[in-house]
């Protein structure tokens, strides 16, 4: 499965969990850690673990394991490292934060339902 691919099923698992702003950006030609940075917000904990748990779920059905995921259940930061695809899970209050979008600005930042 390519990376494309791989980003857009991890949008659309955080779409069925509601998440907030689920952006992908192409990091492909300004990185070489990997293609995608998924990034979307969670209203509350809840959720966010809800999000964690369906994205791992639906790559793993697809064959593919995380290389590492940093955070836990009461963490408002979740990396999920999928090699090509890295996925950031924010509480709201963190996204605004640490701005992933801004700093990789000279990405492509994608909306997911363009993928």
């Amino acid at each position: 499965m390519d990376s494309r691919e791989m980003a857009k099923i991890v949008c659309k698992a955080l779409d069925e969990k509601k998440a907030i702003d689920v952006k992908a950006i192409d990091i492909s030609e300004v990185s070489v850690m990997a293609d995608y940075f998924i990034v979307a917000s969670a209203s509350n904990q809840n959720q966010l673990n809800a999000m964690q748990d369906e994205v791992d779920r639906v790559l793993y059905e697809n064959g593919i394991h995380a290389k590492s995921i940093e955070g836990n259940r009461s963490s408002t930061w979740v990396l999920m490292d999928y090699e090509d695809v890295i996925v950031h899970l924010f509480s709201e209050e963190d996204r605004l934060f640490y701005d992933l979008e801004r700093i990789w600005k000279d990405g492509i930042i994608i909306d997911a339902n363009e993928l």
